[in-house]
């Protein structure tokens, strides 16, 4: 009988390619989410094998029934933005904690956490912040859990690099984060759900990974590798980040803010791994890197 894998947040970005890699590699996924109705139409594909299930990562009841005779799990659920209960300090630590004391209780072998690189319980980030004091908090309730810290991540309908491309092909001006000497390091979506998977299966090779692509660049270099993919050349200006700040407070008012406070608190540091942390390479894989973007699509090659 194949294995099951509840993965928590799996219609979001990086969450539905976990689903099809997991599909891919013959195990079952069941999709816990609020809205399992729309499981259907996101995996039309390759619904067989795949299964929807209702869960509230804030609800004891639905998270335990999400899990039950669950193999394993993967907790991708993460907030950008604060909506009344709905803080960071809700999503990333206390149900992060909630997933994994709940798997150790249904039994579950292993429980893969998503954090990301730059996490930190003592940054005066509240978003940064929550991100180490989750991870803390499934260290805490289960030992055997795996971290993941992805580093920026593309791929289609990103909320990065897609919106980066569109906005250079329409503003001859762009303004960068500060002096646009933040360094990056992008990775492939796609790449960091195949590793979940290869995670799951050899659980055994270590606790944390830090997932990133072939190459880093500043952001200035990125921004003008995006432009001569696009066929554009706009004049990069220097913007401090306290405009940002004040820029990304004003946003998170709209429903769709083009720009968080966190997001801007993330690129005042460089999103790179720490030196000798361990990555693709003990997972037997190579990342695809961000500088093969075609105009009008966000795409990868494997180097």
């Amino acid at each position: 009988m194949p294995l099951r894998v509840t993965v928590f947040g799996g219609t979001g970005f990086l969450g539905r390619r976990v689903v099809r890699h997991l599909h891919d590699a013959g195990l079952v996924a069941r999709v816990a989410c609020r809205h399992p109705d729309a499981v259907p139409s996101l995996f039309s594909r390759v619904v067989s094998g795949i299964e929807a299930v209702h869960a509230n990562v804030n609800d004891d009841g639905s998270v335990a029934r999400a899990l039950a005779g669950a193999w394993a799990a993967v907790n991708t659920v993460s907030l950008y933005v604060e909506r009344g209960k709905d803080t960071f300090h809700a999503v990333h630590v206390e149900a992060a904690k909630r997933i994994a004391v709940l798997a150790r209780q249904a039994g579950a072998e292993t429980l893969v956490h998503i954090s990301g690189i730059g996490a930190n319980a003592g940054s005066a980030s509240p978003y940064i912040r929550s991100r180490g004091e989750g991870e803390a908090a499934v260290l805490d309730a289960l030992p055997s859990a795996k971290l993941v810290r992805p580093a920026v991540m593309f791929g289609p309908g990103d909320a990065f690099l897609t919106p980066l491309l569109a906005m250079l092909r329409r503003l001859p001006i762009f303004p960068m984060f500060g002096s646009g000497a933040t360094r990056l390091q992008p990775v492939y979506v796609e790449d960091v759900a195949e590793a979940v998977v290869r995670i799951l299966r050899a659980p055994a090779a270590s606790q944390l990974y830090e997932l990133a692509g072939p190459r880093v660049y500043t952001y200035q270099e990125l921004l003008r590798a995006i432009a001569a993919s696009a066929g554009t050349k706009p004049f990069l200006v220097p913007f401090p980040f306290s405009l940002w700040h004040l820029i990304g407070y004003v946003s998170e008012v709209l429903p769709n803010p083009p720009i968080t406070r966190n997001q801007v608190e993330l690129m005042e540091q460089d999103n790179v791994p720490e030196p000798g942390a361990l990555g693709f390479e003990a997972l037997q894989t190579s990342p695809r890197g961000a500088h093969d973007i075609s105009p009008g699509n966000t795409t990868a090659t494997r180097q």
